[in-house]
């Protein structure tokens, strides 16, 4: 019994050599990830070593708080794809967006293309506090619009631990979910990481994402995993090579 901590799997040791990696926050300079290029840097070569071989890095769009939009994503992208050529790093490099769901989101995607992952996948999130009182009829007229929801961190949101009949009907309403790998290390606490558990047992996380957005980010990946059956983590790992660019 002593012993069984030293099997542990190490979390960066789970990720193959050719992923994908759809939800990170290396633009520099516009929202709450990389401050620097310098950052970017840091973080896109950490990742590398990690076996990520494509980045969707996804900017935080929040009226009022990170006012980006299409023209500023895109224009900084371009900067960083740039910058990383001059430092010897040439790989698939695109940006979307993660959308906060609220009135303004509805606005966008009722008025302007979004961002989105690939194809017609978005990526959106919801505020830590509370879910938006019109949360499905914001689902629903997304799909309407012809987007296919990609619900971030959902083990994240502690207003549902106790309520998990609430992802049950997300699903049903059309949500795809992106688990945090961190949330796998307990990186954002106990209770995230028992409700992360217990959506992977369910079998109801569809993919993975780093959420990296600084150094004690990419330091967690280096936790050892406290999940017996890793199979269900494994899985939705490999998920993500849908997002490939080669496809």
């Amino acid at each position: 019994m002593f012993f069984f901590n030293r099997n542990k799997t190490v979390l960066k040791d789970l990720i193959p050599d050719n992923h994908i990696d759809f939800h990170s926050h290396l633009l520099f300079g516009i929202d709450d990830g990389a401050k620097t290029f310098e950052d970017t840097l840091s973080l896109t070569k950490s990742m590398l070593d990690f076996g990520v071989k494509e980045f969707i890095t996804t900017p935080h769009i929040i009226q009022h708080v990170w006012e980006n939009n299409t023209g500023i994503i895109t224009t900084k992208k371009d900067e960083v794809v740039s910058l990383l050529k001059e430092n010897n790093i040439n790989l698939p490099f695109k940006a979307a967006a993660e959308y906060l769901m609220d009135d303004h989101f509805v606005k966008l995607f009722q008025s302007e293309p979004l961002l989105t992952l690939k194809d017609n996948y978005v990526l959106v999130e919801m505020s830590y506090i509370n879910a938006p009182i019109q949360l499905y009829d914001i689902i629903f007229d997304l799909q309407v619009a012809g987007y296919k929801p990609v619900l971030a961190h959902p083990e994240r949101y502690v207003f549902y631990h106790k309520n998990f009949s609430e992802y049950t009907k997300l699903k049903k309403a059309g949500c795809l979910f992106q688990l945090n790998m961190l949330s796998t290390v307990g990186y954002y606490g106990e209770s995230v990481f028992v409700t992360a558990k217990k959506l992977l047992e369910s079998g109801m996380i569809d993919y993975v994402g780093s959420d990296v957005h600084h150094k004690k980010h990419i330091e967690a990946f280096s936790n050892k995993l406290d999940i017996k059956d890793l199979n269900p983590l494994k899985e939705v790992i490999s998920n993500n090579q849908f997002f490939t660019a080669a496809k």
